[in-house]
């Protein structure tokens, strides 16, 4: 077990290492793994001043390290999402300079600053967020640690990258199509997307996306993103638990199985068997396995896609627009995008968030049989770099490419609903082989412990250590 950010926590408290060595080597890492293009943005003096400041309070009040489940580990935001006091984000675009750090935190930083956490840079993203693949023209290339001829995914492939290769054991993540669970697929890491209205988008709540998109993190192990997400979540009035969401039933469940993805977007058959392999799993656990099939699915991913493109397009024109940047300065299929949301009628966008509305009542139904539904999360394994260019204008051309790769990545996003990728075995080529778990609404705790369960199990292992634990 090369590590992961709990076990870099206790080592912190336990004074093994100090949280300023932590960040040192973290630091390090990032010069070492430069050629992956993980980081947009570093800044040392910030990481190594949360680090002292850890280094301090550790030396202080020893005991008060005890509450916080991340002491002193060293972090990365996504240059998406947030705000992050001291960094600056510019989602992936020329159209906004790095010259202005954020002022202040967003609610979820704060409380991913309270978990312990000490951030110091930025991870790379697509421009906007718009792929699932992370080569934006305004910074670097992100490439895979696993395969580096290969995308690490989008949007949040830097984090991705940066947390597989051991740089952090822990980063911010956000997903409004995937974009946590994708790249969490293509590097052999835990992600979630949570529960819609879990975490907090405050203190200026911008109903990101129409609620399409959320933010957590990518984890290394199943106990880091439980431990995340229930630093994380809750409304305003307190941390996890809230009464709206539920406790993981206990009992035998029954756990719907789709191992096929349509004649439109077929999946390979190792991504099928690994999926089936989970299943028997959990049914040695003692677990009941039902059948499903896509017929069940297809109109939701359909809709999915449809209101993916739409909803994006819409809060991209505003944005562009509100905020009075240059749209000439963003990518070709940026410009697109934004271009599709100025022209979008809204009895058009009426009819799109209607058939939404319809995909999460259809998967609700589909929870009167099941529990929890086990997926393929993705198609094939991860593509080589390039197979997500910008250099076109085709926004509908971009959806079914990601929803070719991902076919039931966007259907959480859309309908609400919680969903957890994990590893779960290897590919011929030593790849991971991902699942998905869909549940009910405010079944996150359902997902993490199902996660946890078939971590157990012990089909995969992460290539690289953590920098400064296992070195």
């Amino acid at each position: 077990m090369a590590g992961d950010a709990i076990s870099l926590a206790e080592a912190i408290r336990a004074g093994r290492l100090s949280a300023s060595e932590a960040m040192e080597a973290s630091l390090a890492a990032t010069r070492r793994w430069a050629e992956i293009g993980a980081l947009a943005h570093v800044d040392p003096i910030l990481g190594r001043a949360a680090a002292e400041n850890a280094d301090a309070r550790l030396s202080r009040s020893p005991g008060d390290a005890q509450a916080q489940p991340f002491f002193g580990v060293p972090s990365l935001a996504k240059d998406l999402g947030g705000p992050f006091a001291g960094l600056p984000v510019t989602a992936g675009s020329n159209m906004l300079e790095r010259s202005t750090a954020a002022s202040q935190d967003s609610d979820l930083a704060a409380r991913l600053r309270a978990a312990g956490l000490c951030f110091f840079g930025l991870t790379t993203v697509p421009e906007m967020g718009l792929s699932l693949a992370s080569e934006p023209a305004a910074g670097s290339v992100c490439r895979n640690p696993l395969d580096t001829d290969l995308t690490p995914g989008g949007s949040s492939g830097g984090a991705a990258a940066a947390v597989a290769a051991g740089i952090v054991a822990i980063a911010h993540a956000t997903d409004a199509g995937g974009s946590i669970r994708v790249p969490a697929a293509c590097c052999g890491l835990f992600g979630l997307k949570a529960t819609r209205g879990a975490v907090p988008a405050g203190p200026s709540f911008g109903n990101h996306l129409g609620g399409i998109a959320g933010e957590l993190a990518l984890c290394r192990s199943a106990r880091d993103l439980a431990a995340i997400f229930n630093a994380a979540a809750g409304c305003s009035r307190g941390p996890f638990p809230d009464p709206t969401f539920a406790p993981a039933p206990s009992g035998r469940l029954r756990v719907g199985l789709l191992l096929e993805t349509g004649e439109e977007y077929p999946s390979e058959p190792a991504r099928s068997e690994a999926v089936e392999s989970a299943a028997r799993t959990l049914e040695a656990f003692g677990h009941h396995v039902v059948a499903m099939h896509w017929d069940a699915f297809a109109p939701g991913v359909a809709a999915s896609g449809q209101a993916l493109r739409d909803i994006i397009a819409v809060n991209l024109a505003n944005f562009v627009v509100s905020a009075g940047l240059d749209a000439g300065r963003a990518e070709r299929l940026t410009q697109a995008f934004a271009s599709h949301g100025l022209r979008l009628e809204a009895t058009a966008l009426w009819a799109t968030l209607d058939a939404a509305v319809h995909a999460s009542h259809a998967l609700w139904s589909l929870f009167d049989r099941v529990d929890c539904i086990l997926t393929p999360m993705l198609a094939s394994a991860p593509p080589r770099i390039g197979a997500f260019p910008f250099d076109h204008g085709d926004i509908d051309l971009q959806i079914r490419r990601m929803t070719t790769f991902a076919p039931l990545a966007a259907l959480a996003n859309v309908t609400g609903f919680p969903a957890i990728t994990l590893p779960f075995g290897a590919d011929e080529a030593g790849l991971p082989l991902p699942v998905q778990i869909l549940a009910p609404m405010g079944g996150d705790r359902l997902l993490l412990e199902l996660a946890a369960r078939l971590e157990r199990h012990g089909r995969w292992q992460h290539r690289f250590a953590v920098a400064g634990l296992s070195e």
